[in-house]
């Protein structure tokens, strides 16, 4: 049996059986709570003089083109990595909440009141892309974003532009996009379109790397896409013997990823491995279908941080984890608070692009302190301790027996080996 709320409300499955199918209806639901016009990319021209703001991205998709210039690209694989130059107009701050985007009620958009493509060109060699970074180059930072399931190319678009308009970042803005259906019934379909782009997001990073006029990468990485960044990171570290040391930091926001796998993927990546920083939300209600439908094995995106043998063992391995659960957003989900907050993205830009530490010297995820950014704190380099608690049961199953996992064992492993494959 199944019931649910209104959008944003409480989410119920109590019943084990049919818990697949069930979580799949709850997560349609809620992810229906809201809708936008489809086919937005079609480029728009500015009115003279204009108000708005532009972000200029480079995109790299293995996405089939759609053959329409409302979508560009579909849900559907290619073998053939495609790149083009975007821009994205943002309407002035007196005309939108930060953390959302704009979507138009209507097409075509208004740019002066919604998000809106002035721009799309396509690149059709690596020379055109070293041609574009040069004239894009932020001081040599990059931020490469990998989204997440269920989205379609028009909503990654949008949705990097948003996160660093309102991060204020200073670094070049690179979409990495994988065919995704955008259909909630398609979560299979996604994760193995992830394991097929796996290699075309290595390669596009080792480019990166291999660039005379790249000083740093930081990936900020998504839900399902954060499985994708792990996968591509693992295949350079076996292939290389290490990560790229240009890639300094690896964000994982909401990560869908087995808390033993994650471990593993860890470890092979070697010794010389970027930081890695993990946004996590005990109530993300996303995470928890997924941790329905997967053998209920909890995922990394919704643990508590603050309770053993968490805690330790990640300060042990050096990750730092953030927790968003007392984070307030309009994500009926709670699955997108990593870019919807404010706060958040601005620490993404601020803080996490630049290398610097998110707490103070003396404050360590050991003492049991979680940065949490909720109204509690006047800044992220001043965190105050807080034990956080799941505020709502997102799902029950009674009589269900979870696996405890525990970490250390994959984690400690890498002390003894350089390298899995030698």
């Amino acid at each position: 049996m199944l019931s649910v709320g209104s959008c944003g409300g409480r989410l119920r499955v109590a019943k084990a059986g049919g818990a697949a199918l069930s979580g799949f209806v709850a997560l349609a639901l809620l992810a229906g709570c809201g809708g936008h016009p489809k086919g937005v990319m079609t480029p728009v021209a500015l009115a003279q003089p204009s108000t708005t703001s532009q972000v200029d991205m480079l995109v790299a998709t293995t996405r089939e083109p759609s053959g329409d210039p409302a979508t560009l690209f579909s849900g559907e694989r290619s073998a053939t990595l495609s790149m083009t130059d975007v821009a994205v107009s943002i309407p002035p701050d007196s005309r939108r909440k930060p953390g959302t985007v704009q979507w138009p009620r209507k097409l075509p958009p208004n740019p002066e009141t919604d998000f809106a493509v002035t721009r799309v060109r396509e690149l059709a060699s690596d020379d055109e892309a070293r041609s574009w970074f040069q004239m894009h180059n932020q001081g040599g930072h990059v931020l490469l974003f990998v989204h997440g399931f269920n989205n379609r190319y028009e909503d990654a678009v949008f949705r990097l532009a948003q996160i660093v308009h309102d991060s204020g970042a200073h670094a070049t803005p690179i979409l990495f996009t994988w065919p995704s259906r955008a259909r909630v019934f398609d979560y299979n379909y996604d994760k193995e379109s992830t394991n097929y782009s796996r290699t075309a997001l290595e390669d596009t990073l080792r480019t990166l790397a291999n660039s005379p006029h790249v000083k740093d990468v930081t990936i900020l990485a998504h839900s399902m896409g954060t499985w994708l960044t792990m996968e591509a990171l693992r295949q350079m570290g076996i292939r290389d013997g290490k990560i790229a040391p240009k890639i300094e930091n690896v964000i994982l926001a909401s990560p869908d990823i087995d808390l033993d796998v994650f471990a593993k993927q860890w470890v092979d990546m070697g010794k010389a491995r970027p930081k890695f920083t993990v946004f996590v939300s005990q109530d993300d209600r996303a995470l928890a279908v997924s941790r329905l439908i997967s053998g209920d094995v909890s995922r990394l995106g919704a643990i508590d941080p603050t309770a053993e043998p968490y805690r330790t063992q990640l300060e042990h391995a050096g990750i730092t984890a953030i927790d968003l659960t007392k984070v307030e957003t309009e994500d009926g989900l709670h699955h997108g608070k990593f870019a919807e907050s404010p706060e958040i993205v601005q620490l993404i830009g601020q803080r996490i692009i630049k290398g610097q530490t998110l707490t103070d010297s003396e404050i360590t995820l050991g003492d049991g302190i979680t940065a949490v950014v909720a109204g509690t704190a006047k800044n992220v380099g001043n965190v105050a301790a807080a034990t956080i608690s799941a505020p709502v049961n997102i799902i029950e199953q009674s009589g269900t027996r979870r696996k405890k996992v525990n970490l250390e064992e994959t984690l400690t492993s890498a002390e003894t080996s350089e390298n899995p494959t030698q």
